[in-house]
């Protein structure tokens, strides 16, 4: 369940605060009470997780000078003002300055909690995107989210790592689910533009006319900034390359053309093309083509990726067991080969699906992971896949999960999990190590 979000109330008068309180209380919220702005301060940071409700006559230092001093700290903070009857210009001004609205006295405390909800709803957004920015600057953070032992997922990392170095336009093609935005992520964090600005915005989401403003401009009145002018000497990442109209597709070619050698700003492009058997080198411009693909990524879909398949459904397992507070489920050995023979349309994003309703099917104690992939696939049996694996890659995978996850439930005692595999200390560290597997991790 998530947590409550606050509500900071700031009025001189104690009954009015006080009742206000109580109220918003009732109504679900983690109230804090302050008897004045100054006394406040001390405590509403830029990472205070709620909202401010604030009279705007008081003494001392007063709402309006207040709701300034807030908005320096943080500018997108709610800050919700009580104003007197026909204060109504010290209102508006409040608005001016950034307050999120104002509530009227005497006012409705429906109107009241109706406000703070919406306040809390903006701020508990705000928090998870700024933290999302945070995770997604910081390269280190991005590559452990790029989860796999493969041949292939080594590959690709090392591609993030020599492409994020390089200055030119990249093209990132993969079947839908496996991965891309996060590769275009990764791309910017790892590389010289990485505490400049990141761009993302999709070729499909708007008309032609809407994405030409978007991207080129000019903006309306009021409105974001150009694309490219927003991430000048950044990262623009264009998804849905495939959907840039022809038009546009040579007017980003021309503003290309003139950014020269080393570019200021970076496009990457993102296609989703592969499902349709077409590629970006089917419906783009030659030139504009050849320009984004000199330096191309393909990411792998998830059934050519053997054994991450395991390692990734254990990952996702624990995430979901440790938010239902619940086990995560264990995998036989059958179960673990339908999970590396079966075909994964939906890559990635299907697997994180299959993983969430195992948890939920383990807490209620009933069903299979056979049939979850058998209701993903809607059909009377798994499909598999029909790219053959060597028995013993089969049974290297399904090896590699069991020791994993013995060493995670026993906490990297190697004792502990000798005792449960019935394996000799010399043959686990010859296992472990095969399978890049360290004591360190487990502690």
């Amino acid at each position: 369940m998530a947590q409550a979000m606050k509500i900071a109330i700031i009025d001189d008068e104690q009954d009015m605060r006080q009742s206000i309180s109580q109220w918003l209380a009732l109504s679900g919220f983690d109230t804090e009470t302050y008897g004045s702005a100054e006394d406040a301060l001390k405590t509403l940071g830029p990472d205070f997780p709620g909202a401010v409700v604030s009279d705007i006559k008081m003494p001392g230092m007063d709402g309006m000078q207040f709701l300034k001093k807030l908005m320096s700290v943080d500018s997108a903070l709610p800050v919700i003002m009580i104003t007197g009857h026909g204060d109504v210009p010290m209102a508006v001004e409040a608005m001016r300055v950034g307050a999120y609205d104002f509530l009227e006295k005497p006012f409705n405390p429906d109107r009241m909690t109706e406000l703070a909800k919406k306040a809390t709803q903006f701020r508990r957004l705000t928090l998870d995107n700024r933290a999302l920015r945070k995770e997604l600057s910081d390269g280190t953070t991005l590559m452990k989210k790029l989860i796999g032992a493969s041949p292939v997922m080594d590959r690709l990392r090392e591609d993030i790592l020599d492409l994020g170095q390089a200055d030119g336009h990249v093209l990132i093609d993969g079947e839908t689910g496996t991965g891309k935005t996060l590769v275009a992520h990764a791309l910017h964090a790892v590389g010289a533009k990485a505490g400049k600005k990141f761009v993302l915005m999709s070729c499909a989401a708007m008309d032609e006319d809407t994405l030409a403003k978007r991207l080129f401009g000019p903006m309306d009145d009021g409105g974001p900034m150009p694309a490219l002018e927003e991430a000048r000497g950044g990262t623009l990442v264009l998804e849905d390359i495939e959907s840039l109209p022809q038009a546009l597709q040579a007017r980003l070619l021309s503003w290309m053309n003139e950014q020269g050698t080393p570019a200021e700003t970076r496009i990457v492009a993102i296609s989703n093309l592969q499902e349709q058997g077409k590629t970006c080198e089917d419906v783009l411009r030659p030139d504009l083509y050849f320009r984004l693909a000199a330096m191309k990524i393909t990411l792998p879909p998830l059934r050519q990726r053997g054994e991450d398949i395991l390692m990734l459904f254990t990952h996702f397992g624990e995430l979901f067991a440790e938010e239902y507070g619940c086990d995560a489920p264990q995998v036989s050995a059958q179960e673990a080969a339908q999970l590396l023979q079966a075909p994964w349309p939906g890559n990635i994003r299907q697997l994180i699906n299959v993983a969430e309703r195992a948890v939920l099917q383990n807490r209620r104690g009933s069903g299979t992971i056979a049939s979850l992939l058998m209701a993903e696939n809607d059909e009377a049996e798994p499909v598999m896949t029909t790219e053959g694996k060597p028995l013993k890659e089969y049974v290297e995978a399904f090896e590699r999960m069991l020791i994993d996850n013995t060493m995670r439930r026993h906490k990297g005692s190697i004792v502990s999990v000798m005792d449960e595999l019935c394996l000799p200390r010399r043959t686990l560290n010859e296992k472990m190590a095969k399978y890049g597997l360290q004591r360190s991790d487990y502690l």
